[in-house]
């Protein structure tokens, strides 16, 4: 199918499911989209049963989508620079030891709680996996996604404290989640041999280049901007910034994320205090606003869908319930023992660890990840697992954590 095509169905499929959410089922945005795309898939699957042509052309349209490159190599750094752009660099400084050890710390012991529960499950089930195949599924279900929680968050009145807890671990962590599973991917696949110098070379390159990478292009793109006065002009060199700086970054085997990351925050505060006028701040505001409104319409569109690739089997079912249960538990550990370490230094809101811990909503990310694994690591019930631990966290985790923050704070 032409690439023409496929874009003008999801991004059809994206405009109908908005209005029909924002119309009748009033739901948050992307959960109401993620739900209507689940609905729309479910009946494929019915329809199929009696038209088995009209599925066939189904899965042949999704087969024709690389979600794990349309995601990664595409979309991603549109959204995280667009998430940064936004995100007050002094807020998160104030926050920054806690983000820092979050994103960082809490990833890798939740990856090694989730990847080492798992691999005795596994066992449990007569499915033995190799134990390092176990941490990559970890890894990959470990990153947190803002999206669907940040709007429900403001809803609520949740502390502004928390909301840049979440906001900024997320998007730090989405980084550091992609540079361990990379890392855990190559030495599980051999590319690299397992040993503490290469894992440290590894995680020095993409970690700490990326940073440098960002810094040293946001920079410049704060340089260009400052030297001109054309917010037609500005938009497009914050466009070449995200989508230049990402293929740079992978060029250089350094973590693109990261580095966009960077660069948003770089221009969203610097920059949008020293190099833009108001009449710039405004329309790259409302530009980049409407690139993440779209960009994760389509994402939640595209998750919803991919229901369709999942291999159905009941043990897969049952491992994926107990997963989800895995999941929450690594985070709540990871999370509480973070937090207990910092509140030596920090008070904490009322709350934090269940509030922290319930809206540690999965997204796009893990399914792409999990799409990456290869076949004899365990793919088709890893894939299972995380499609059922992002539907559950976005579905059940983002529509009761406004009343979970509401019943803590108040």
């Amino acid at each position: 199918m032409h690439l023409f095509s496929i874009i003008a169905i999801l991004l059809t499929l994206a405009a109908v499911f908005s209005y029909i959410n924002h119309r009748y089922i009033k739901l948050p945005t992307t959960i109401g989209l993620m739900l209507s795309a689940l609905v729309l898939s479910f009946l494929v699957i019915v329809l199929g049963k009696f038209f088995p042509s009209f599925y066939a052309y189904a899965e042949n349209f999704l087969a024709s989508i690389d979600f794990n490159k349309t995601l990664l190599e595409g979309m991603l750094s549109f959204l995280l620079f667009a998430g940064a752009l936004h995100i007050n660099l002094n807020d998160l400084a104030k926050q920054k030891w806690t983000v820092g050890l979050l994103a960082t710390f809490g990833v890798v012991l939740s990856t090694f709680i989730t990847g080492t529960l798992v691999y005795y499950l596994l066992a449990l089930f007569g499915m033995p996996l190799s134990y390092i195949y176990c941490l990559l599924f970890g890894a990959l279900i470990s990153p947190t996604d803002p999206i669907a929680v940040i709007g429900i968050l403001k809803q609520a009145g949740a502390p502004k404290t928390l909301e840049t807890k979440i906001a900024g671990e997320s998007l730090f962590n989405d980084g550091v989640g992609v540079v361990i599973f990379l890392i855990i991917f190559s030495l599980a696949t051999g590319a690299h041999e397992i040993t503490f110098s290469s894992v440290l070379f590894l995680l020095v390159t993409e970690t700490i280049g990326g940073i440098v990478l960002g810094l040293f292009l946001g920079w410049i793109t704060y340089l260009l901007l400052k030297s001109v006065n054309n917010y037609q002009v500005e938009i497009l060199l914050t466009l070449a910034l995200t989508s230049g700086g990402y293929v740079l970054a992978s060029f250089l085997h350094t973590s693109g994320p990261i580095a966009v990351v960077v660069a948003g925050l770089l221009i969203g505060n610097h920059g949008r205090l020293f190099a833009m006028s108001e009449t710039t701040r405004e329309n790259i505001d409302k530009f980049w606003e409407l690139v993440d409104e779209i960009l994760n319409a389509v994402l939640f569109v595209l998750i919803g869908l991919e229901v369709l690739v999942l291999t159905f089997k009941t043990t897969y079912f049952v491992f994926g319930i107990l997963a989800i249960g895995i999941v929450l538990l690594s985070r709540f550990v990871s999370i509480s023992v973070t937090i207990k370490f910092m509140d030596v230094f920090r008070d904490f809101s009322k709350g934090a660890i269940r509030i922290l811990t319930w809206a540690g909503v999965r997204g796009g990310i893990s399914v792409a990840l999990a799409l990456s694994l290869p076949k004899d690591g365990g793919r088709d019930i890893f894939l299972m697992a995380t499609y059922m631990i992002v539907v559950f966290s976005i579905l059940v985790q983002g529509l009761t954590v406004k009343k979970l923050i509401i019943k803590t704070i108040s």
